[in-house]
Order: structure tokens, then sequence, then C-alpha cells
């Protein structure tokens, strides 16, 4: 579920439109802010930044605003993973519109959480789109509590992983926003009851039969396509699991 068998940018896109553009705007929202800094940037980030104070003042687009927005280089690039990693699946298997519904509601149920729960002073800022990627992992938590079927052994280990160290990491670390992962994580476990009603099983080749049916697959039949060394299992999660060492021994180093 977690390999991505996408021949180029475009074509994730195509295939994953929602999640793609999610990423398109963490990303040139954090250029704009933080490696331009124009003055256009800084404003979109003093009107967007999680602030319970303006919460309270009746600013309460704040609630959504700061699951776009990022601090620094790792905190975008991590997220941003995270998203391209966990995020496909999900959207193929829900659909995009409820998709967006789990994606955006999580985060939300995370910011209400720190509205709620953290502190309403002047100088507390929150931003992140972590209580959304919390939120794509409690969706995973449900799927392997209720829906297995949905969801095969070796990703079920993979989310599982990634959700004990997140959650460890989450109350060792300092600088974290506590109540947006758990409350996150909560937040989409619980959507996931609503939102799976219908779905069926990821499958890295529908999206490609579909586009194909439509005339928009640019690329043509291969005849050799079946004579191309494929990696094994046992390779595939061995790039796997190096992908994830090497994106936490990151994320861990630079929060040091």
């Amino acid at each position: 579920m977690f390999i991505r068998n996408e021949r180029s940018i475009k074509e994730f896109i195509q295939f994953y439109p929602v999640t793609g553009i999610i990423v398109i705007i963490n990303l040139s929202l954090w250029l704009l802010i933080n490696f331009l800094q124009l003055p256009f940037g800084q404003s979109i980030y003093q009107w967007g930044v999680g602030s319970n104070f303006f919460i309270e003042n009746g600013q309460y687009w704040r609630l959504i605003t700061p699951i776009f927005l990022h601090g620094d280089l790792i905190h975008v690039l991590f997220n941003s993973f995270a998203l391209v990693l966990f995020g496909p699946a999900l959207e193929q298997m829900i659909g995009k519109g409820k998709f967006i519904i789990a994606y955006l509601g999580a985060g939300v149920v995370g910011n209400i959480a720190t509205f709620l729960l953290g502190p309403s002073s002047i100088i507390y800022t929150h931003l992140g789109a972590s209580g959304s990627i919390y939120g794509l992992f409690g969706m995973y938590l449900y799927l392997i509590a209720f829906r297995k079927h949905l969801i095969d052994p070796g990703s079920r280990q993979i989310v599982m992983v990634f959700l004990l160290i997140g959650v460890v990491m989450t109350f060792l670390r300092p600088g974290i926003n506590v109540h947006a992962h758990i409350f996150g994580l909560i937040g989409g476990f619980l959507l996931g009851t609503m939102l799976f009603s219908n779905a069926s099983p990821y499958s890295p080749w529908r999206n490609r039969h579909h586009f194909r049916q439509r005339g928009e697959d640019e690329i043509g039949f291969d005849p050799n396509r079946w004579q191309k060394k494929r990696l094994s299992p046992s390779t595939k999660k061995k790039i796997i699991w190096t992908v994830v060492l090497l994106l936490f021994l990151i994320a861990w180093w630079n929060r040091t």
C-alpha cells in the first residue's frame, strides 16, 4: 500500500489529486513564507498561524489555516513525505471528497483540542499538519481494528511502527503540540467509523486502469513490460524500512 509506483509527479497528481494538491500548498506556502520571505508571505503567516488568544476573539479560521503552515524545512518535508506515503491509499479507498473531510476534520479536531486545553496567552502559537497526519494514522488504526480485510499484514506492521514511534516522540520531545497529535489521532479513528462504509481495498493498478479507459494514459502499451525486472517482496520491505529509519533519524536529529 505504501510503495509508490507512479511514473511521474504528473501521474501521481492525476491518480491522487487531493494528496498532491495539499503537498503543493504546504511546500508553496513554506517557500513563500520562510524561503522567499516576502512581505505578502509574512502577512499570510500572521493571518493563519494558530493562536488560542485570537480564536477566543472570534478568529475561528485559525482552527483550519495552521494545518497548511509549517516551521522549518524538516517540519514541512516530514509532514509532506508522510502525506505522500500514507495519503494515496486512503484517498483511493474512500474517494476524494471523503478524504478531504478526513484530512481537514482530523486537523480541526486537533486544533480544537489545542484551543480548549492549551494556553490562551497571546505569545503561544502553533502550526503544522501533524494533527491531520495523525488523523491518517487514526484511520489506519480503525482499519487494523475493525476492517482488516482492507489492509495487508505488511502495511499493518508499517503503520503500527510509525504510530508507536510517533506517539513516544510526542511525549518525549519538547515543542510538540501534544493535543493536536493525540486528538488528531482520535479524530481520524472516529472519522474512519463513518467514512469506510463502502470502501474497497487499495489497488495500485486501479487508477491506471481508470485513466486508460478514459484515454488519458499518455504512455502506450509496452510489449516488454512483463520482462522488466521486478523487486522481490523482501527487497521492497527493506527499502521501506530503510526509508522509515532514515526519516525518523533526520527528524530526531533536527529537533534536538
